[in-house]
């Protein structure tokens, strides 16, 4: 008999992206979804952070299972770098697991276990007794879990929102949420990241009627983009080219990929001849062809920025194009899809978007919906999670309105250890979390000091000092040399750096050291040197590299 459970976020509490929560008895672990984020504005050369599987790792023995709610990046993208170092078996839905397997596949990960769930069914991991429960979400497929342990029933809600007209007509398991709520629920953990949203969230639905105006009227071709996983999305977009009577074009390697897995597995339905290729879309005209790509986010090698920028080989922006950016903006990306919208519309483009149309609605629940997860749960303790901080504590004042009381209330970090017991809820402890970066195929050989050394050459530049000396005797052969990038215009610094170039040659012959013996020491001076006489008449602070060469 299990005697506690742990409960530790290896991230997703303090971001959007990167969810990955731990859950651990003394004798298995879990570990719910293993997701990446998209690096920060500050983060230079960054590719993509995943969470810090180390505690994993740690405790490879009793590691059982990987289990996932859907299949977002925020939520999958991480998984090939966890596998790469320790197999386990992955539970998840058929479309979950269809998008997993060809993420793996391009990782050439293969013999992984890959065990299919379905709502209300329910299985057994160790010490955990699972049962999945339909959630809906702007992916398909998504479901929460209602996890029984020897300490209580512990439920996760995944990502959701409550809709109850979703396109694919499997709406949102309420009944199932309220049955475990009467039985009595220890503790819930809720997606927080809509909690500063009042009100509901829209149905997927909603868009379609956006969609039709934007289409019937649209005076040449349609170059609609959006999440390559939001196959909901999808399907309207060729729901309403049917009703406007006209053709659909899938362009990009994630978009057709997914594509064509949910078409595969059945969950993205088309008529016959809807789909055109590329290939096919001069064989129309315009007013008749709809293009459906990615980079809502404004990504640098996205279809819609090659598209924008001409770097597309086979589609081309022109004056009477239609372009439909149906998504958010993930925080940080604003500027980016402003920079899209701006060459789009110098194009002669007209531009929809969340902010002038009809075009995207939320995933994640509102604020009434957060209520009613609640009121349907009634959990004795509350975890708010899946958000940045402000949105968790909004979250808890949520839980705190309808009755939970304050101190039954978790609004922990990552890293924070959540131990249940029958006796109660408590934080315990704390291990070691954070995020690595993935550059290029470097997978956490970039550290912040990387990273801050990125920063600031990118906004002090840096200054190299070579000095040439005998391997013989040691001395100075020459007057040391500056190049210096990022800092100032040389050919209009000349007189700036003979001054440098001077000093250099002063500190060294007043140094009395032995530049073949010394270099580590005179390397010092130099650098420290350089950084005061900089500093003095410039006010600037580069890197300052001196090498010490030997002939």
């Amino acid at each position: 008999m299990a005697e506690f459970v742990k409960i530790i976020a290896l991230g997703g509490l303090d971001e959007i992206g990167i969810n990955s929560t731990v859950f651990e008895t003394e004798n298995d672990l879990i570990l719910i979804d293993a997701g990446l984020m998209f690096p920060e504005e500050d983060m230079l050369g960054v590719d993509i952070v995943i969470p810090d599987f180390t505690y994993i790792y740690e405790n490879k023995d009793k590691f059982r299972a990987l289990v996932l709610t859907h299949a977002h990046e925020d939520h999958v993208g991480a998984i090939p770098y966890l596998l790469q170092n320790i197999k386990v078996p992955i539970y998840g839905t058929k479309l979950t697991l269809g998008l997993v397997k060809a993420k793996l596949k391009e990782f050439d990960l293969t013999n992984i276990e890959m065990i299919e769930i379905e709502p209300s069914k329910k299985f057994t991991i160790g010490d955990f007794k699972i049962e999945p429960i339909r959630t809906t979400h702007s992916i398909v497929d998504g479901v929460g879990f209602a996890i029984t342990t020897d300490v209580g029933v512990i439920i996760h809600t995944g990502d959701f929102k409550i809709d109850q007209t979703p396109v694919d007509g499997k709406p949102f398991d309420m009944l199932k949420f309220s049955e475990y709520g009467s039985r009595g629920v220890k503790l819930l953990l809720s997606d927080s990241t809509n909690a500063t949203a009042k009100g509901f969230t829209g149905s997927e639905k909603e868009i379609k009627k956006g969609f039709f105006d934007i289409f019937s009227n649209a005076k040449g071709r349609i170059l609609l983009v959006t999440f390559a996983s939001n196959i909901h999305r999808i399907q309207q977009v060729i729901n309403t080219a049917v009703e406007t009577n006209k053709r659909v074009c899938i362009t990009g390697k994630s978009m057709i990929q997914n594509a064509t897995i949910a078409m595969e597995l059945g969950y993205l339905k088309v008529p016959e001849n809807v789909l055109i290729s590329e290939d096919d879309i001069c064989k129309y005209p315009d007013k008749e062809v709809i293009i459906v790509t990615t980079g809502s986010q404004g990504e640098p090698m996205s279809g819609l920025s090659r598209i924008a920028l001409g770097e597309h080989k086979k589609i081309k922006i022109k004056p009477t194009d239609t372009v439909v950016i149906s998504a958010k903006a993930i925080p940080g990306n604003e500027r980016a899809i402003l920079k899209i919208i701006n060459t789009l519309s110098r194009k002669g483009a007209d531009v929809f978007y969340e902010g002038n149309s009809n075009v995207h609605v939320s995933g994640h629940a509102s604020q009434e919906e957060l209520k009613l997860m609640i009121n349907m749960v009634r959990p004795e303790y509350f975890m708010p999670i899946h958000g940045e901080y402000m949105m968790r504590r909004q979250h808890a004042k949520i839980a705190q309105e309808l009755g939970i009381k304050p101190q039954n209330i978790f609004n922990i970090d990552n890293g924070d250890i959540l131990k249940i017991t029958k006796d109660g809820v408590k934080v315990d402890g704390k291990i070691r979390t954070g995020r690595v970066f993935v550059d290029g195929k470097g997978v956490g050989d970039v550290e912040d000091v990387v990273i801050r050394d990125r920063m600031k050459l990118s906004t002090d530049g840096f200054v190299v000092v070579i000095v040439t000396v005998s391997n013989t005797t040691g001395e100075l052969l020459s007057n040391p040399e500056i190049i210096t990038k990022g800092l100032l215009y040389e050919e209009k610094s000349q007189k700036l750096l003979h001054e440098a170039t001077m000093m250099v040659k002063n500190l060294i012959n007043q140094s009395n050291i032995d530049l073949r013996t010394d270099a580590y020491e005179i390397k010092k001076k130099i650098r420290k040197a350089m950084n005061k006489f900089l500093h003095k008449k410039l006010m600037r602070n580069p890197m300052v590299l001196p090498i010490i060469m030997e002939i």
